[in-house]
């Protein structure tokens, strides 16, 4: 834990996701991610993702991984959500690896 009181964790891996969905097709993405999400958890030791809409209209999902290899080695098997997701997106922006040096999100009931 950091002087301020904030968990702190150095080390580990994320990765950004963007895209721009398709008008009409909102509910439809978010099942899918979801289903995705929750597939990749369960194969491949994925830590989860957050899914958030920019005010420009602007999907995006930060993953979190054990590692920068975990993504590349990911296989999993719900081919109806990736199909939900792919239906879903219009524009699929490049994909941003980045390397966590510090963490201080803390928010309610997670921390401990």
């Amino acid at each position: 834990m950091a002087a301020s009181g904030v968990p702190q964790h150095e080390g580990g891996y994320a990765v950004v996701h963007r895209w721009r969905v398709r008008p009409g097709y909102e509910d439809l993405f978010v099942e899918g991610w979801s289903r995705v999400t929750h597939a990749i958890h369960r194969s491949c030791g994925g830590y989860g993702s957050r899914l958030h809409r920019a005010e420009d209209g602007l999907w995006m999902a930060y993953a979190r991984w054990p590692d920068r290899e975990a993504p590349d080695r990911c296989e999993h098997e719900d081919a109806e959500g990736e199909a939900m997701m792919s239906v879903s997106v219009a524009e699929s922006l490049p994909v941003m690896h980045l390397e966590i040096t510090a963490d201080l999100l803390a928010e309610p009931g997670l921390a401990g």
